[in-house]
């Protein structure tokens, strides 16, 4: 079954069953029942048997940690933390803007480990960073000159609903309409004369 995405394995929990086994397995239960007692696979029950036998109640024990270990110390994260609230002028850069491989140099400079910039988002992350994408606006930008534009010409420019008569969202209704007062196709009908 596994665990779910983002949840913790509990690794206590799982030693715990798997020194259930190696009592079951001492008791001389079979690894059927061992696997239905314990709700788990025939195979891994199979193999719990199989390192049981080799190594008794050891070889059931937990190996620790899973994964890779940290390449960063949490201090090292926490001083990392603290350069980068300084800004990115503190550290040499041009502008004030953090990007991942500025980033990734700073962790180098500062740490001595190399990190792809691609995987220092995961860092950031850690250490409650969110993206912030800085707002595109032109130099020319004249806010004042948009303020009064917005205060007086917007009014006399926007249309209402109002104005072009009873509003819908619908082409169907607005193209019934038409096709009731001009036979279909936007002319007005002739009629034929007999």
């Amino acid at each position: 079954m596994g665990t779910p995405r983002g949840a913790r394995r509990d690794f206590a929990g799982l030693e715990a069953r798997r020194l259930d086994a190696a009592r079951l397995f001492a008791r001389g239960e079979s690894q059927a029942t061992v696997a239905r007692t314990l709700g788990v696979t025939p195979m891994t029950a199979c193999r719990w048997y199989a390192a049981w036998k080799v190594a008794g109640r050891r070889g059931l024990k937990g190996a620790g940690r899973a994964g890779r270990k940290p390449r960063l110390t949490a201090p090292e994260l926490a001083g990392l933390d603290g350069a980068l609230r300084r800004g990115a002028h503190a550290h040499g850069f041009t502008t004030d803007l953090w990007t991942l491989p500025r980033v990734a140099a700073v962790i180098e400079r500062r740490t001595g480990v190399r990190y792809h910039p691609g995987h220092v988002w995961y860092l950031l992350r850690r250490l409650h960073w969110s993206l912030q994408r800085p707002a595109r606006r032109a130099r020319e930008r004249d806010e004042a000159a948009i303020r009064q534009w917005v205060r007086q010409r917007w009014p006399a420019v926007k249309k209402t609903p109002a104005a072009s008569g009873p509003g819908s969202s619908s082409r169907t209704k607005a193209d019934s309409r038409r096709s009731l007062s001009s036979g279909g196709r936007g002319h007005p009908v002739a009629k034929l004369q007999s």
